[in-house]
């Protein structure tokens, strides 16, 4: 009788593994599928994003009166978002919203606001990225896709981050980066693993059709990583610690400027006419055009020859006032060009090669800033190589320690607190800890 009994205990288990390998691999396809959709469209739709900015960042150099149309560009774009932008507003903090509560609306039309506010921002001379930009289109196709599959709430999550993923491979030219930042972006100390594979097939998909559009992505070279040894151990700690400072200070003075502005000029319009002016007014107290637009530039000068020592406080102020002030573009960019100046300027300080520290400061700002540590190692290594990846790691986990519970992304719930000292409320966000932290 128990021979029986166990061979039907063997039989159903046998069933019952089946079952589940069938299960696995229905869902392994229908995440494969829908990553591979939400990829081709953004990838298609970020490939035109990418080839406008290059138009926008010619002309811009090629004519520079466009310069002074800065203010009425950004009154503009300020005027249509009052008008039809809803809650457009909040950009890459409505998506983190929705991933963690799941009650927010993305409206479509966030995909041609965002597309033609950035346009206009770069065209006449606006200092701001565009990772904002190919993330928030990402994220609204893929939302998109789920409201016509009618995805329940736990689906939309996922495809939400496939968006994510999605945009920013697209536009850095990074999948495995992209890959990372889908998962590890929302939550504060957290990965959703449950998002791997679809994060992945859409990173890999929209890189892959950026390429295919022709879009070329510019990656840099280190010229010389020098020895592992207790010395340069010592040196980079002390360089990740700074960096983590400066990614603090980075996030909160966008925040702080964008609160002054908001305070001062409750008029959108009126607060976009102003921070334009105070650009141009920067530009030609300074005498330099090198902090306008993207500033690539400035990053492939931190690789290769000694830049100004002053150059990261230069692209820290343009685009803390830039966005403060209400005008489109993402951070990302910028905090590439202000942790490479700032790793290029302490190579005099700490006696070691500026490219190497350019390369450390342009993930180790990344991570701070962003609370993505794993996100910014790999981007490391797809950028530069696996050459130093002891230090990209060091750089990047230090940097992420030291920037404290603050970020670009105000939404960013916190998952687990830096410190066991430091007590966080459940549930809490970026926003929530600073408010808080304010009114003590």
């Amino acid at each position: 009788m128990s021979s029986i009994n166990s061979k039907q205990k063997n039989k159903f288990a046998i069933i019952n593994n089946a079952n589940s390998i069938t299960t696995i691999g229905i869902s392994f396809l229908k995440w494969v599928l829908l990553g591979t959709i939400v990829g081709v469209l953004t990838g298609s739709v970020a490939s035109l994003f990418l080839k406008s900015l290059d138009i926008a960042t010619n002309l811009r150099l090629q004519n520079a009166w466009l310069l002074f149309l800065l203010p009425f560009g950004g009154a503009f774009v300020s005027f249509i978002y009052l008008k039809y932008g809803k809650n457009s507003l909040k950009g890459n903090n409505l998506i983190l919203d929705k991933i963690n509560n799941g009650n927010s609306i993305i409206p479509l039309r966030m995909v041609p606001l965002v597309f033609i506010g950035t346009f206009i921002t770069h065209l006449f001379g606006g200092s701001a990225g565009r990772e904002g930009t190919g993330v928030q289109i990402g994220s609204t196709i893929a939302d998109g896709v789920g409201t016509i599959l009618k995805l329940d709430k736990i689906d939309t999550k996922i495809i939400l981050m496939c968006g994510i993923s999605s945009g920013f491979a697209s536009v850095f030219g990074t999948p495995l980066a992209g890959t990372i930042f889908g998962l590890e972006v929302a939550v504060l100390g957290i990965m959703s693993y449950e998002a791997l594979i679809p994060c992945f097939t859409a990173a890999f998909i929209g890189n892959f059709t950026t390429v295919f559009f022709g879009v070329h992505h510019t990656h840099y070279k280190i010229l010389e990583v020098p020895s592992f040894t207790y010395y340069t151990i010592i040196k980079v700690i002390i360089a990740a610690i700074l960096f983590g400072l400066l990614s603090k200070i980075f996030s909160e003075l966008t925040h702080k400027l964008k609160e002054i502005f908001s305070s001062h000029f409750q008029n959108p319009v009126i607060k976009s006419i102003i921070g334009g002016f105070i650009i141009i007014f920067l530009t030609y107290i300074i005498n330099s055009r090198d902090y306008l637009g993207l500033s690539l530039p400035l990053i492939t000068d931190s690789f290769t020859k000694e830049v100004s020592p002053f150059a990261f406080i230069g692209k820290l102020l343009f685009t803390s006032i830039t966005l403060g002030t209400g005008f489109q573009g993402g951070e990302v960019t910028p905090l590439f060009v202000v942790g490479s100046t700032f790793g290029n300027t302490l190579s005099s300080i700490l006696n070691i090669s500026p490219s190497f520290l350019a390369a450390l400061g342009l993930i180790g700002v990344f991570s701070g800033a962003t609370n993505t540590p794993i996100t910014s190692f790999v981007l490391g290594v797809e950028l530069f190589g696996s050459q130093g990846i002891e230090f990209m790691f060091m750089t990047c986990i230090i940097s992420y320690i030291f920037s404290g519970h603050s970020g670009i992304y105000i939404s960013q719930k916190i998952g687990r607190s830096k410190s066991k000292s430091i007590k966080i409320a459940d549930d809490s966000t970026l926003s929530n800890f600073r408010n808080k932290r304010t009114e003590k």
